[in-house]
């Protein structure tokens, strides 16, 4: 028998348990109620969906006023598989209807199944008509939320405009702002300027029932946003111009660059090849962007900005000021050119004219003599002490031409091409070398290297007699009064205005006197200036290149023209910078027989199409 005791020590500790048990539920429950929010999230959330209001990409216009970029309207599809009607859900027809395979369906639906509550997107780039025949069908768990997509009314400038594409999980990671299934620009403008294009997302909350129908706008769209339209860019780009540029460069790999000197507005950027931007558009893009990836002549990579090409005789112009500005060179010395240039067992060859020659003459002929000579007396100047800290004299005068760095142009992959320093030779030639060991160097070859941005820069340096503005792509932003002020800031070289006198002369003799290699372009009344170049090539045929600016006097374009394996520069870079040029400055071409010359010229590149 249990004393009374013990039956009263029992009874406590029951009460004591139930007590316990009963604040313990109380506890939970006040927690549910007043702190814990997941199941309040998950009750509006069978009543409430959350539909992303995207807002239209800011579109790109020519200088002119011209569309190169609009947004046309698209949807997307989405699902939310819980809401799915598995049971009546007639997969065929909505392949059929949206035009998507049903191996895609499944495999979206699968995915989707991992997170049941989550909306997440089946296919993109339906079309009015497509989304118009999906809401009749009334197909349970899917909608369709309203975007927009690029579209090119001209198909011109790929690599120049860039494309859109989906953010990718590194993306997300790096930028919070954005979410899973947000477009971003990928490259070219689209990628520059990005944070004005883009937009503002809004958001729009419907209730729906149990069976996924809408019913409404949640509390009559008091918390709902409107997305805000992205800024729309001016760009300084002539349309007629740029459609031109690319088709005489059809067929070629290279590029060109135009740029109005006085404001260093880029007016043209041919990467040649390029491609229709449309195809990087749509549900084919995928597939487009592997066949672009893996074509040998690599129509992505942007060469107008990121190539690094050898200048070849263009770069006299640079040899020939820092020679006047250092007092070793005057316009009316003469140096002699028996073919060439030859100091000891060294010989610099060179092509037959008149001997011996000044510096106007020595631009107008491109004689590699003469600019050896030059070249030679800037390094050995008594005024340094030695050949190397000549070398690093030099090498700051050409740096100030915008070389061997990025001039801050408003593209984000912009190259630095190369400019090699003193540590490169003494690494290579262990500490001993001269003036001779980088005579490649006074012509343009060697270890330079330039981007054909750079040389149409070098164009517009020498046009404005010294100076330049940094080349840009956008004229004008919506809602802004002006842009980045870098861009009216004039940059100056370390050679003085006077001295570019003597080389522009020397160019406008090249093409408006006889015995100058850049005669062919010379068109009458313009007082074109110019330089050819012919670029050694050790993996085939020389590189063409040419560079121009017109009219003398007040120019209004600046270009240059690079042409891989193009031979002499006289043969296919001049032809083109001249019909470009031709166009831009009378609107219109009377050399219909040289257009139809350069379109048909075949260059054979082993580089690529082994």
């Amino acid at each position: 028998m249990t004393t009374g005791g013990e039956s009263f020590k029992r009874m406590r500790t029951l009460q004591g348990v139930v007590i316990f048990i009963f604040l313990v539920l109380v506890g939970r429950l006040t927690y549910l109620q007043l702190f814990d929010t997941r199941y309040a999230e998950l009750a509006r959330a069978n009543v409430l969906r959350h539909v992303v209001q995207y807002p239209p990409r800011g579109e790109v216009f020519d200088r002119n006023g011209e569309y190169l970029v609009q947004s046309r309207e698209c949807y997307d599809l989405m699902v939310i598989y819980r809401e799915i009607d598995r049971q009546g859900f007639d997969t065929a027809r909505l392949c059929e209807v949206v035009g998507i395979t049903p191996e895609k369906l499944r495999r979206e639906l699968s995915n989707a199944r991992m997170r049941p509550r989550a909306p997440r997107v089946v296919t993109s780039y339906l079309s009015k008509e497509e989304k118009l025949r999906f809401d009749e069908c009334n197909f349970r768990g899917f909608y369709t939320v309203y975007r927009t997509v690029r579209s090119y009314p001209r198909k011109i400038g790929g690599n120049l405009l860039g494309y859109v594409g989906e953010v990718t999980a590194d993306m997300i990671k790096r930028y919070p702002s954005y979410k899973a299934g947000d477009y971003v620009g990928m490259s070219g403008v689209e990628s520059a300027y990005e944070p004005l294009l883009k937009g503002e997302k809004g958001v729009k909350i419907q209730e729906i029932d149990t069976h996924g129908a809408i019913k409404g706008s949640y509390m009559n769209g008091r918390y709902d946003s409107l997305p805000v339209a992205g800024k729309y860019i001016v760009s300084t780009i002539d349309a007629r111009l740029q459609l031109l540029g690319e088709e005489l460069m059809r067929g070629k790999v290279g590029a060109a660059v135009a740029i109005e000197p006085s404001t260093g507005e880029i007016l043209m950027m041919v990467s040649s090849p390029s491609y229709d931007p449309d195809e990087l558009v749509g549900r084919q893009r995928g597939n487009n962007y592997m066949k672009m990836l893996y074509n040998k002549r690599h129509p992505l990579f942007n060469r107008a900005v990121k190539a690094k090409y050898p200048p070849g005789s263009t770069f006299k112009l640079v040899q020939g000021l820092i020679g006047l500005q250092e007092g070793v060179l005057h316009p009316t010395d003469l140096h002699p050119c028996h073919m060439g240039y030859q100091a000891g067992r060294l010989k610099m060859g060179c092509h037959s004219h008149a001997s011996p020659l000044d510096l106007r003459f020595a631009v107008a002929t491109s004689c590699n003599a003469y600019f050896c000579y030059v070249f030679r007396d800037i390094l050995d100047n008594p005024r340094y002490g030695s050949v190397k800290e000549g070398f690093d004299v030099w090498r700051r005068y050409v740096e100030s031409f915008g070389f061997g760095r990025k001039l801050g142009s408003d593209f984000l992959d912009e190259g630095v091409g190369y400019v090699p320093d003193r540590s490169f030779y003494d690494r290579a030639y262990r500490g001993s070398w001269n003036s001779l060991t980088v005579l490649s160097l006074s012509i343009g070859q060697g270890e330079l290297g330039c981007t054909p941005l750079q040389l149409a820069n070098l164009a517009a340096i020498v046009a404005n007699r010294g100076y330049y503005y940094i080349p840009h792509i956008v004229k004008r932003i919506e809602g802004q009064d002006s842009l980045d002020r870098r861009f009216y800031e004039r940059h100056y070289t370390m050679v003085d205005p006077k001295y570019f006198e003597p080389i522009v002369d020397g160019m406008w003799r090249g093409v408006n006197r006889p015995g100058g290699t850049s005669w062919r372009a010379q068109l009458e009344g313009l007082d074109v200036c110019g330089k050819t170049g012919t670029a050694q090539n050790p993996h085939g045929r020389d590189h063409s290149t040419f560079l121009s600016f017109a009219p003398k006097d007040n120019p209004k374009i600046a270009i240059s023209v690079y042409v891989e394996n193009g031979g002499f520069g006289a043969t296919i870079a001049l032809p083109i910078a001249s019909l470009l040029e031709e166009y831009y400055l009378t609107d219109t071409i009377r050399r219909p027989e040289l257009v139809e010359y350069v379109k048909n010229m075949q260059i054979h590149y082993p580089a690529y199409d082994r």
